[in-house]
């Protein structure tokens, strides 16, 4: 459902709640190695987020990134809106267009229901969240 860029885009953002701070920003090379991740394409997911004002970049030998907000005022949808679009809960699986209730495709019913709980669980579920539960239980969670 989301991409991979959206799923990187999300572990660097918790890894950043995780391990940065206002006077610790953490280098593009740490966060690549640590997410096992290519540090070109890492650095152009993060400098999207960071023209978005998701992330702060701090240019120089000691610069890095680091939450432009607060962990927990930070949602996956935030992050999913940057990078997939806000449409992704919006377009059809079976047409190549958005389908309605109006002229709904042959599974829009079935599928409707669950597309507006996942959405809201994208919206409530906080970048705190998942930080927090990674710091709980580094072994359940890997970023």
């Amino acid at each position: 459902m989301l991409s991979n860029t959206c799923k990187y885009a999300i572990r660097a953002v918790v890894y950043l709640s995780v391990y940065s701070s206002a006077s610790k920003k953490i280098g593009i090379k740490e966060i690549s190695q640590k997410l096992e991740l290519p540090s070109p394409f890492l650095g152009k997911i993060l400098q999207s987020l960071a023209r978005n004002k998701l992330l702060i970049s701090t240019k120089g030998p000691h610069g890095g990134f680091g939450l432009g907000r607060a962990s927990e005022d930070i949602s996956l949808m935030d992050i999913v809106e940057i990078v997939d679009g806000p449409d992704i809960f919006e377009t059809c699986l079976v047409r190549t267009t958005i389908c309605s209730d109006e002229e709904p495709c042959g599974i829009h019913d079935n599928i409707t229901g669950m597309r507006k709980e996942l959405k809201q669980f994208f919206i409530d579920q906080t970048i705190d969240d998942l930080a927090s539960e990674f710091k709980r239980d580094r072994k359940r969670i890997r970023i």
